[in-house]
């Protein structure tokens, strides 16, 4: 074998990851504490979070109202609350990309929460589904925690399910798993507390407004929305299997509307299988992607005169089976030449993987996410108006925690086979077509390389020939399930939960299944279902459910070791494992066994995380200004399509996430002369604002906020207005305060 040579590059690269591996263990062996709380920061602004363990004996509960109990149909509540956390000086989670930090935010995200009661109210259903990109096992465990707290044991571990979006430019840092810890940059209990706030506050909502009403369901295929970004790996599925099926994405949306008994709107859920990566790894801006468009376009539609983030009615897009599904459809292409590089390693001849990219249908990422986000509304606004068919039937949920690393899997009646311990392939380093990875590793790689084995080695010490065995053909990268310093580096107890309403069986995913995993874990499901008298049921994959455990491919996509395999943790039984365990829910409903189940290990709840790294500073105004103050004025008078911009002496955004004094960074403005009163057009939640923090030295910045004039817009007289908070030292603590700006005004006209 001949020796191998480095080029200049690589060998500079070698030497970074070296340095950053040690600048690595040492910050884990400073920053993570042990004095029993998981607050970062003493001038916070937040409680400490003590976790599950902290449940009182006789928890203060919320007196419930009476409800009608004599219909047909469920009781139904909605609820809608902002959970976007902080905007600057934290990672965006997603693509793990270095640098990617927020900067600004183009949307707020927001949980949506769905309460479902039967009319006796003997059992009911939560499902809440969250514009973050997956839910952490920490998020979900505190949120049932002040769930038992509020309400008692009305809202459980068996009947609530808490899904992402899965947007890629949502905040980080809401982890306990130190893999994710360390990729969100720490763990920020701001962002965290914001989050959970929200989704409680979502299910306030929902729980404080229930009322009599019906369910319909409708299906159909979306079309153009989609591409499967891993085509070599579905290919390895057996011939037989995929000529079932005509196209290797699951097109199909399941879709429910819910009406109150007078048949006014409720509101919708609905599933599709997309990865929201239209914003691709440039983006800086937080922002809901192209599902969040999608329900942004729908509840803007139903609510009307409300902001974006206002109003009674609540459309969700879930996620789904997204796990090998991108919304690039233009596909990969070499962008130093322009040829196609589909290939099984997603490379390009000159260059290599960095140059191979999926693009979208439109001029930039925010034209794309726009373009896909409303073939997903249409589609809902198509099956909504047209559904018919009524939901009804009993309420029910099953829930087990399962360690996922020591599951006996049947593969026949006479042949076993194990999960293993967490690891990270090769590939999962190489990341894919909608986002490639910072170093130059590459998708399908089989073979370890023994310069990256001995980094690995002499960092974090040598993986055991027992997970090497188990996780074959992955060539392990990072053998996380051994790794438990300063905690586990990934969880080895998972939620698997179902919960059914009539004949729709809700499956929660804890994680990204690929199509055909979703396809036949769907199938085993509804067999299960059928043998124990349950006929003809529909199974929904709900997908970035409660913890997130990266990806789950087929047995046979696994062998292919592309990114979605290197990221399949516990191993090339995964799959199986989770059709076994599903099963068991399912037989355990259609028996009317649930009782009988074991609730499984009880998952940890960490103390002592480690901090961000970027750490909280005094912001400062330059000499002979305030905040606020206006560094560039708008002009006197725009058009119809052209865009306004104001440049402020700003402050940190992040201090907004601890003070709430002000819910929005921006508001536009129009003068309504027959009131004098200036009414608000649009808000920081709008797809037509944009705000930009500019960050300084020294705790200087500058805030600059866009409106990008649509062709609704009226002919009138408007003003722009900057909302912030800053931060400042008095008597040795930090202090919060708000402040906002109003600069002068200018004027909209159609033409000059």
């Amino acid at each position: 074998m001949a020796k191998r040579t480095f080029s200049t590059l690589e060998i500079v690269l070698i030497f970074l990851f070296v340095m950053m591996t040690g600048i690595t263990v040492a910050l884990l062996s400073l920053l993570f504490v042990t004095s029993g709380t998981i607050e970062n920061h003493t001038d916070s602004g937040f409680p400490a979070t003590q976790g599950p363990t902290a449940i009182q004996a006789s928890p203060t509960q919320t007196p419930e109202p009476t409800l009608f109990q004599n219909f047909s149909g469920y009781h139904i509540g909605v609820g809608r609350a902002d959970c976007t956390g902080q905007v600057a000086d934290i990672i965006l989670m997603g693509y793990s990309k270095t640098g990617q930090n927020a900067q600004g935010i183009l949307t707020r995200l927001y949980s949506r929460a769905f309460i479902l009661a039967e009319p006796d109210e003997s059992s009911r259903v939560l499902f809440v589904s969250i514009e973050i990109g997956m839910v952490s096992q920490r998020l979900r465990l505190e949120v049932l925690n002040r769930l038992q707290s509020k309400y008692g044991s009305m809202y459980r571990r068996d009947n609530v399910i808490l899904s992402g979006t899965h947007t890629h430019s949502a905040p980080a840092g809401y982890f306990q798993y130190s893999t994710f810890v360390i990729a969100s940059g720490g763990f920020s209990n701001r962002t965290f507390e914001y989050m959970v706030a929200g989704i409680m506050k979502s299910i306030e909502i929902a729980h404080a407004n229930m009322k009599p009403g019906k369910i319909f369901i409708n299906k159909g295929n979306v079309d153009g929305a989609q591409i499967n970004r891993s085509p070599s790996s579905y290919l390895q599925n057996p011939q037989s299997e995929r000529a079932r099926y005509s196209s290797n994405t699951d097109k199909e949306m399941v879709l429910l509307k819910m009406v109150d008994l007078n048949g006014d709107d409720l509101g919708l859920i609905s599933w599709f299988a997309i990865h929201p990566v239209s914003m691709n790894n440039s983006n800086h801006l937080v922002n809901s992607d192209n599902v969040g468009y999608a329900s942004y376009l729908f509840e803007q539609e139903k609510n009307k005169g409300y902001l974006p983030g206002e109003g009674p009615y609540v459309a969700a897009f879930a996620s789904s089976n997204l796990g090998d599904v991108s919304p690039n459809i233009l596909g990969p292409h070499c962008i130093n030449t322009g040829e196609s590089c589909d290939n099984a390693n997603s490379t390009c001849p000159i260059g290599g993987p960095s140059m191979c990219i999926a693009a979208g249908p439109g001029q930039d990422m925010l034209n794309s996410t726009q373009i896909i986000g409303r073939i997903i509304y249409e589609k809902a606004k198509e099956l909504y108006a047209s559904a018919s068919q009524e939901v009804t039937g009993p309420l029910a949920s099953a829930h087990q925690w399962v360690n996922m690393t020591d599951v006996t899997v049947w593969l026949n009646s006479t042949h076993t086979a194990k999960t293993c311990k967490p690891a990270l392939g090769y590939s999962f380093a190489a990341g894919t077509i909608d986002g490639f990875g910072t170093l130059n590793f590459t998708q399908g790689t089989t073979v370890g390389d023994p310069l990256w084995d001995s980094i690995r080695d002499q960092a974090l010490g040598k993986p055991s020939e027992e997970i090497k065995e188990c996780q074959k053909p992955k060539p392990i990268l990072l053998h996380t399930g051994e790794l438990s310093k300063p905690h586990p580096w990934h969880p080895d107890i998972v939620d698997v939960q179902i919960i059914t309403l009539g004949f729709l069986a809700i499956t929660a995913i804890p994680g990204e299944f690929t199509t055909m995993s979703g396809r036949r874990l769907r199938e085993a499901v509804q067999e299960e279902f059928a043998t124990y008298g349950m006929l003809n049921m529909t199974v929904v994959i709900s997908g970035l459910c409660n913890v997130y455990t990266h990806y789950i491919t087929t047995y046979e996509e696994y062998q292919a070791q592309r990114y979605e395999a290197a990221s399949t943790i516990y191993g090339p039984h995964t799959l199986s494992a989770y059709i076994q365990l599903f099963r068991v829910l399912a037989k355990a409903i259609a028996t009317d066994t649930v009782a009988n189940l074991s609730s499984g290990p009880e998952p940890p709840f960490f103390k002592g995380l480690m901090a961000p790294l970027i750490p909280n500073t005094v912001d400062r105004a330059p000499v002979g200004t305030t905040f606020g103050d206006v560094l560039q004025p708008a002009n006197p008078k725009y058009r119809v399509g052209e865009v306004v911009e104001v440049t402020f002496v700003g402050a940190n955004p992040k201090n907004s996430a601890e003070n709430k004094t002000h819910q929005t960074f921006l508001t536009v403005e129009k003068y309504e002369a027959t009131s004098a009163t200036w009414k608000i057009m649009h808000n920081d939640a709008s797809w037509e604002t944009r705000f930009y923090w500019h960050k300084g030295l020294w705790g200087h910045s500058n805030a600059t906020i866009q409106w990008h004039i649509p062709d609704t817009a009226q002919p009138g007289t408007y003003r722009i207005r900057y909302f912030g908070h800053n931060r400042k030292k008095s008597f040795l603590k930090a202090v919060i305060l708000p402040f906002e700006s109003t600069p002068s005004t200018f004027d909209v006209v159609t033409t000059w």
